[in-house]
Protein backbone atom coordinates (compact mmCIF):
# COMPACT_ATOMS: atom_id res chain seq x y z
CA UNK A 1 0.00 0.00 0.00
CA UNK A 2 2.85 2.40 0.81
CA UNK A 3 4.33 1.88 -2.67
CA UNK A 4 0.95 2.76 -4.17
CA UNK A 5 0.88 6.01 -2.19
CA UNK A 6 4.44 6.87 -3.23
CA UNK A 7 3.62 6.27 -6.90
CA UNK A 8 0.46 8.30 -6.59
CA UNK A 9 2.37 11.19 -5.00
CA UNK A 10 5.10 11.13 -7.64
CA UNK A 11 2.51 11.64 -10.37
CA UNK A 12 1.61 15.08 -8.98
CA UNK A 13 5.05 16.07 -7.66
CA UNK A 14 5.88 18.47 -10.50
CA UNK A 15 2.52 20.25 -10.13
CA UNK A 16 2.98 20.59 -6.37
CA UNK A 17 6.55 21.86 -6.70
CA UNK A 18 5.48 24.42 -9.30
CA UNK A 19 2.84 25.74 -6.87
CA UNK A 20 5.33 25.74 -3.94
CA UNK A 21 7.76 27.79 -6.04
CA UNK A 22 5.13 30.24 -7.31
CA UNK A 23 3.67 30.81 -3.85
CA UNK A 24 7.07 31.20 -2.19
CA UNK A 25 8.21 33.75 -4.79
CA UNK A 26 5.11 35.89 -4.26
CA UNK A 27 5.35 35.64 -0.47
CA UNK A 28 9.07 36.47 -0.48
CA UNK A 29 8.41 39.56 -2.61
CA UNK A 30 5.58 40.60 -0.28
CA UNK A 31 7.76 40.13 2.81
CA UNK A 32 10.70 42.01 1.29
CA UNK A 33 8.47 45.07 0.85
CA UNK A 34 6.83 44.83 4.30
CA UNK A 35 7.87 47.51 6.82
CA UNK A 36 7.91 45.03 9.74
CA UNK A 37 10.55 42.86 8.01
CA UNK A 38 14.30 43.60 8.20
CA UNK A 39 15.44 41.15 5.55
CA UNK A 40 14.31 38.12 3.53
CA UNK A 41 16.43 35.17 2.40
CA UNK A 42 14.98 33.47 -0.65
CA UNK A 43 17.07 32.57 -3.71
CA UNK A 44 14.33 33.79 -6.06
CA UNK A 45 14.83 37.39 -4.92
CA UNK A 46 17.32 39.55 -6.80
CA UNK A 47 18.55 40.76 -3.41
CA UNK A 48 19.69 37.24 -2.46
CA UNK A 49 23.51 37.00 -2.65
CA UNK A 50 23.39 33.77 -4.67
CA UNK A 51 20.44 34.71 -6.91
CA UNK A 52 22.41 34.49 -10.17
CA UNK A 53 23.89 31.12 -9.21
CA UNK A 54 20.44 29.84 -8.19
CA UNK A 55 19.00 30.90 -11.56
CA UNK A 56 21.60 28.73 -13.30
CA UNK A 57 21.41 25.74 -10.98
CA UNK A 58 17.76 25.53 -10.00
CA UNK A 59 14.50 24.87 -11.77
CA UNK A 60 12.42 27.00 -9.39
CA UNK A 61 13.71 28.45 -6.15
CA UNK A 62 12.01 26.16 -3.58
CA UNK A 63 9.31 26.81 -1.04
CA UNK A 64 11.53 27.74 1.91
CA UNK A 65 11.81 31.36 3.08
CA UNK A 66 13.70 32.83 6.04
CA UNK A 67 13.10 36.38 7.21
CA UNK A 68 13.64 38.59 10.22
CA UNK A 69 10.95 40.58 11.98
CA UNK A 70 12.06 43.99 13.23
CA UNK A 71 10.30 43.49 16.56
CA UNK A 72 12.54 40.60 17.63
CA UNK A 73 11.36 37.94 20.07
CA UNK A 74 8.04 39.63 20.88
CA UNK A 75 7.17 40.07 17.19
CA UNK A 76 8.07 36.45 16.44
CA UNK A 77 5.93 35.12 19.28
CA UNK A 78 3.07 37.42 18.27
CA UNK A 79 3.23 36.12 14.71
CA UNK A 80 3.23 32.49 15.88
CA UNK A 81 0.18 33.18 18.04
CA UNK A 82 -1.64 35.01 15.23
CA UNK A 83 -1.18 32.96 12.05
CA UNK A 84 -4.25 30.96 11.13
CA UNK A 85 -3.38 29.12 7.91
CA UNK A 86 0.26 28.14 8.33
CA UNK A 87 0.76 25.44 10.94
CA UNK A 88 3.35 25.83 13.68
CA UNK A 89 5.76 23.01 12.93
CA UNK A 90 9.40 22.41 12.09
CA UNK A 91 8.89 19.65 9.54
CA UNK A 92 9.28 20.31 5.83
CA UNK A 93 8.00 18.78 2.61
CA UNK A 94 4.21 18.67 2.94
CA UNK A 95 1.61 20.53 0.90
CA UNK A 96 0.57 22.61 3.92
CA UNK A 97 2.36 25.82 4.85
CA UNK A 98 4.44 25.45 7.99
CA UNK A 99 5.94 28.27 10.01
CA UNK A 100 8.39 28.37 12.87
CA UNK A 101 10.11 30.88 15.11
CA UNK A 102 13.38 29.19 16.13
CA UNK A 103 14.09 31.50 19.10
CA UNK A 104 10.87 30.45 20.82
CA UNK A 105 10.54 26.94 19.40
CA UNK A 106 13.44 24.73 18.27
CA UNK A 107 16.21 26.79 19.87
CA UNK A 108 14.36 28.18 22.90
CA UNK A 109 16.62 26.31 25.32
CA UNK A 110 19.78 27.72 23.78
CA UNK A 111 21.29 30.87 25.32
CA UNK A 112 20.69 33.98 23.21
CA UNK A 113 24.43 34.55 22.66
CA UNK A 114 24.89 31.04 21.23
CA UNK A 115 21.76 31.37 19.08
CA UNK A 116 23.06 34.63 17.63
CA UNK A 117 26.48 33.08 16.97
CA UNK A 118 24.63 30.39 15.02
CA UNK A 119 22.76 33.03 13.00
CA UNK A 120 19.47 32.56 14.84
CA UNK A 121 18.25 36.02 15.80
CA UNK A 122 15.25 36.69 18.03
CA UNK A 123 13.23 37.86 15.02
CA UNK A 124 14.10 34.99 12.66
CA UNK A 125 11.09 33.23 11.13
CA UNK A 126 11.13 30.33 8.69
CA UNK A 127 8.31 29.32 6.41
CA UNK A 128 7.87 26.20 4.33
CA UNK A 129 5.32 27.56 1.86
CA UNK A 130 2.51 25.21 0.92
CA UNK A 131 0.16 25.07 -2.03
CA UNK A 132 -2.75 26.92 -0.44
CA UNK A 133 -4.16 30.04 -2.08
CA UNK A 134 -1.28 32.54 -2.06
CA UNK A 135 -3.50 35.57 -1.48
CA UNK A 136 -4.93 33.91 1.64
CA UNK A 137 -1.43 33.09 2.88
CA UNK A 138 -0.27 36.67 2.34
CA UNK A 139 -3.37 38.05 4.09
CA UNK A 140 -2.69 35.70 7.02
CA UNK A 141 0.94 36.81 7.29
CA UNK A 142 -0.13 40.43 6.99
CA UNK A 143 -2.63 40.23 9.85
CA UNK A 144 -0.05 38.44 12.01
CA UNK A 145 2.40 41.34 11.69
CA UNK A 146 -0.03 44.05 12.85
Amino acid sequence: FEAFLVLRGIKTLSLRMKKHNENAQKIAEYLEAHPAVSWVKYPGLKSHPQHEIAKKQMNGFSGIISFELKGGLAAGKRMMNSVKIAQLAVSLGGVESLIQHPASMTHAGMPKELREQAGISDGLVRISVGIEDVDELIADLDQSMK
